[in-house]
């Protein structure tokens, strides 16, 4: 059954092409969303970008016929449904407490359409979760803007586990390979196959979807990198993607100190200072400094960034502080000798678009702060012989206008499973220290 969608400014904030999501139902955007966006327009910033798009997109339906009256949203399909401004509002319609306020005219709206198209429902669509629960409350039907999210409880995790026969477990261990084409498994996701007799007993590796079976690690769990070794199973899958120059994109995900930035970057620094792979290795992060852009701090841009980079650098500190080179430790360079070589770039996302990024390691940490589109645009960065890793923890999220399931990073790893350049890996276990870990798991 045909439907009337109301569109809320935060949904075309984060997504400006989300009017093309509705199929043949109908879209209408009223006029104090128009007047929101516009507020928005003249940033710098991704919502910025959003908020001028949109309006471009708009304005091409002007030209194609009266907005008033709607005009077709595909009109190569003539039973396409249309989108269409309005400029009513009516406050009346709602409770005599309630302030006149962009939110509560668009809920307004929602109640007219209602009433007036009795025989065709009204759906409100809207990241506001109080707004959604006020539409509720007045009777309209409210819905999330869903064509972005993934169900994050059962996200991706980049790892199977099976219990099989011990025949299966003693072919591994004989051929440093066996054959999995009874499974269905995604390209490159790890497997670890258990022994249903001795459950103590178990192998694992990588699966290839070209020959359909399991390959042993390239990258040897007692292996280190730049001092680092791994502690658990996933930090030696995470590792073995890492520093597999075949994979152009990897996704980390693991809650605070699971050590998805300090893996990245210790295979990082090997890739390019040790194997000469990438010519440089590129740190990155967005900026969300709750609520204060950085030009409110002083100085210098390095000075107004630090804070924003700390992380990093501190990451970059411990892994440059001391190498492990057999029993021995030597004293390594200062990241900063590595940034005055050109070895080492470390800055903020502000300045990726409109860049070519060839035969660089590129790291984006905190990727949960992201929206779909951002993500979208770091990645078309990417030129020849260029490697992308992307970690977060989509449960710490500092943007308003994505959540756990909304976020960049997670539309990633879903949208990437398949595909054979890309790998993925959940960190579960806390590396940092047992504080962190209980804090993680408590708090």
């Amino acid at each position: 059954m045909k439907k009337n969608f109301v569109i809320d400014t935060n949904v075309l904030l984060s997504n400006p092409n989300a009017i093309f999501s509705f199929e043949d139902n109908d879209v209408c955007i009223p006029i104090i969303v128009i007047e929101e966006i516009d507020t928005f327009k003249k940033g710098l910033s991704e919502i910025g970008r959003n908020a001028r798009h949109f309006l471009r997109n708009l304005d091409k339906f002007r030209e194609r016929g009266n907005l008033a009256s709607g005009v077709p949203i595909f009109p190569d399909k003539p039973d396409s449904g249309k989108i269409y401004v309005t400029l009513d509002a009516d406050l009346a319609k709602l409770p005599a407490f309630f302030e006149r306020k962009a939110d509560n005219l668009i809920l307004s709206v929602a109640l007219m359409l209602k009433t007036r198209t009795p025989d065709i429902p009204v759906v409100l669509v809207t990241k506001d979760a109080n707004m959604r629960v006020k539409g509720d409350a007045l009777g309209i039907r409210c819905e999330d803007f869903e064509a972005d999210k993934v169900n994050i409880e059962e996200l991706y995790t980049g790892i199977a586990e099976f219990e099989v026969d011990s025949e299966l477990v003693k072919e591994f261990h004989a051929n440093n390979s066996v054959s999995l084409d009874s499974f269905e498994l995604m390209p490159n996701q790890y497997v670890i196959l258990r022994d249903k007799n001795e459950p103590s007993q178990f192998v694992y590796g990588r699966y290839d979807h070209v020959t359909a079976s399991l390959r042993p690690l390239n990258f040897g769990g007692k292996d280190s990198v730049w001092g680092i070794y791994p502690r658990n199973l996933e930090q030696s899958f995470a590792l073995d993607l890492l520093l597999d120059d075949d994979i152009k994109l990897v996704t980390l995900v693991g809650t605070a100190g699971t050590g998805k930035t300090l893996l990245a970057i210790a295979a990082g620094l090997e890739k390019t200072t040790e194997s000469n792979k990438y010519q440089k290795l590129l740190v990155s992060r967005p900026i969300f400094p709750l609520g204060r852009d950085v030009g409110y701090l002083p100085g210098t841009l390095e000075e107004k960034l630090n804070p924003w980079m700390q992380p990093i650098f501190d990451n970059l500190e411990l892994l440059l502080g001391t190498v492990t080179q057999g029993n021995k430790k030597r004293m390594s360079q200062s990241y900063q000798e590595l940034i005055n070589q050109g070895i080492l770039e470390v800055e903020p996302l502000t300045y990726i678009r409109g860049r070519s990024i060839p035969n660089q390691y590129f790291i984006v940490d905190e990727a949960q702060n992201l929206t779909a589109h951002e993500i979208k645009t770091i990645l078309t960065r990417a030129g020849e012989n260029t490697k992308v890793i992307l970690t977060g923890d989509p449960y710490q999220i500092d943007n308003p206008y994505v959540d756990a399931a909304s976020n960049g990073l997670t539309y990633v790893v879903e949208r990437f499973r398949r595909e054979a350049m890309g790998g993925h890996i959940t960190l579960v276990r806390g590396e940092r220290s047992a504080l962190a870990t209980i804090a993680a798991n408590l708090l």
